[in-house]
């Protein structure tokens, strides 16, 4: 019955205990400690404690300082993760590398090919919808047509581009001359 008073007194302060927490430093991970006192809170029924109160507030403080330590170590790992991978400061390039570029500009090409060949409503369609962010009902008065029929559009072009990612990922010509090959040997 001693965990059921710890988990009372728990309940009954938990608003306050989550600003302790916030107030000596946890921010962000305020809540989280809370929800771990909780845990801890509902796994000690064989506890005996005195006073619940200034246990938990005890406890609270315990937990935060472990979340800081690991957020420490953490932090230290990862600087020192980083150092041995790329050597010098531990500053990461973040540009992806030349071949993955060419590669990425070579697979737009292509994609871009394939809007071409479903006609130009469809690719503008597509471009005014994904590019400019254009909402579907917007360009349909731009066009004059119909939200159902702008909808259609975009569900040809998503086709027609995940069929070309697939045929990419198989080392296939996604373009349409490349498909009629393809057709062509079967």
């Amino acid at each position: 019955m001693a965990g059921s008073a710890l988990a009372e007194a728990f309940i009954a302060n938990q608003s306050p205990l989550l600003r302790y927490l916030r107030a000596r430093g946890a921010g962000d991970d305020a809540e989280d400690c809370l929800q771990e006192m909780w845990i801890r809170v509902e796994a000690s029924t064989d506890h005996v404690v005195g006073d619940a109160l200034p246990y938990l507030y005890r406890m609270a403080h315990n937990l935060m300082l472990d979340h800081y330590r690991a957020a420490h170590r953490r932090q230290g790992r990862e600087l020192s993760y980083r150092q041995d991978i790329q050597g010098g400061d531990g500053d990461a390039d973040d540009a992806p590398a030349a071949e993955r570029i060419l590669i990425g500009r070579e697979r737009l090409r292509q994609i871009d090919r394939v809007l071409a060949g479903l006609g130009p409503r469809t690719e503008y369609v597509f471009r005014r919808h994904r590019v400019d962010e254009i909402g579907q009902r917007e360009i349909g008065v731009e066009l004059g047509i119909s939200l159902s029929a702008v909808e259609k559009h975009l569900q040809k072009a998503y086709r027609a581009i995940a069929a070309a990612q697939r045929a990419l990922a198989d080392g296939n010509d996604p373009t349409p001359a490349g498909r009629e090959r393809i057709d062509g040997q079967r």
